[in-house]
């Protein structure tokens, strides 16, 4: 079993309409042209008035190495909860989608992406998910984040120094999203007034551990990281496919291999800080398909630990003074027990009874 990069020698110049939707309850439906799996989390928590609200994300992006960072899962966003009235339990939920090695030529309708292969740059789309009276989860909202001085996507960089600005106006015409790098000066910005369902606001005032998406799976905050892994990359064959723990060939899973990780450098999460200044209390991580229990639903208990049966995990970087994803980067002080920081089964309660979503799991570290 091979851990060597997913994808050959020439890449495939494009990949079309790939959609990956966000996890909800069991009893909702992906739309026909997406699919979905696995989104590890991490949360910052705060109790502060509009914490959730007004927020800012400190992202450090990774680089690739001698294998690609979109091999072991082919996005990974900024997320929260919004109010819609058009969707169940009238939510819906916004992802910034970033995407590796690739430069976005369109951010379909669908909630999906376009994009061309550009070794160590990135690009966004930000679809908004909602559900519908039949049970479906499409699209609410979907658009490209573009260069203020361009108009054309906003390309980023590998190791780029990004910041992610999330907050309202009084004009009360969606959440706005400001994007600046602050390795090259440049920003891009997104208004999420959707044409069908309106302006789309903040569903929550606080960062607060239950304030969580009413048909999502887990019991988190309103905003949120997530690495998506169970998918290949984007420019496989075929691109962003849905694959499971132990699927070593026929597409390799490279999300459950924690060795592929650790061939390029991680993505960083800085910090993250409400408002003008006021910083998380405390961080919590939580899987929406148990963690261990899913790689071992696959792989069996007795193989964990072996070629793609390993689960990727959040740790701390002291040297970096950053959150990683993945495994223990060269600089890692505290990983919270690898995959053991993730509930196994869904103890917490929701809109749809008890013991219907994995509680979150709370974790200290001294973070900007």
């Amino acid at each position: 079993m091979s851990s060597h990069p997913a994808r050959p020698t020439l890449p495939p110049a494009y990949s079309e309409g790939v959609c990956i939707g966000h996890k909800p309850l069991n009893f909702v439906h992906y739309y026909s042209t997406c699919t979905g799996h696995d989104e590890p989390e991490l949360d910052p928590v705060s109790n502060a008035p509009g914490s959730a609200r007004d927020l800012t994300w400190i992202l450090k992006l990774p680089t690739d190495g001698s294998i690609d960072v979109d091999a072991v899962g082919p996005t990974f966003w900024t997320g929260r909860t919004v109010s819609d009235s058009n969707s169940l339990l009238g939510q819906a939920f916004l992802e910034l989608q970033f995407y590796p090695n690739s430069h976005v030529e369109d951010c379909t309708p669908d909630g999906g992406y376009d994009v061309t292969y550009a070794r160590n740059d990135y690009s966004a789309c930000s679809p908004v998910w909602k559900v519908d009276s039949n049970f479906d989860e499409v699209a609410a909202f979907n658009a490209m984040l573009r260069d203020r001085r361009t108009g054309k996507a906003m390309i980023m960089h590998a190791g780029d120094l990004i910041a992610i600005h999330q907050f309202v106006t009084p004009a009360k015409d969606g959440m706005h999203i400001f994007v600046f790098d602050a390795t090259t000066g440049r920003d891009g910005s997104i208004v999420l007034n959707s044409a069908d369902d309106g302006p789309l606001m903040p569903a929550y005032d606080k960062q607060q551990i239950g304030n969580a998406l009413g048909w999502g799976i887990v019991n988190d905050t309103p905003n949120s990281f997530v690495w998506e892994i169970g998918h290949t990359g984007n420019f496989t064959d075929p691109p962003g496919d849905f694959c499971l723990p132990g699927s070593a060939t026929n597409p390799p899973c490279y999300s459950y291999n924690v060795p592929s990780w650790l061939k390029f450098s991680p993505l960083q999460i800085k910090g993250v800080v409400f408002g003008l200044s006021t910083k998380p209390s405390e961080w919590a991580v939580v899987s929406d398909y148990g963690g261990r229990a899913e790689v071992d639903q696959y792989c069996g208990a007795s193989n964990y630990g072996t070629p793609f049966c390993t689960y990727p995990w959040y740790a701390f970087n002291g040297r970096d003074q950053a959150f990683t994803y993945g495994g223990d980067y060269p600089g890692t002080t505290r990983d919270f027990g690898k995959v053991n920081q993730f509930q196994q089964t869904t103890n917490c309660g929701g809109p749809f009874g008890a013991d219907s979503t994995y509680c979150v799991t709370p974790i200290h570290a001294d973070v900007p």
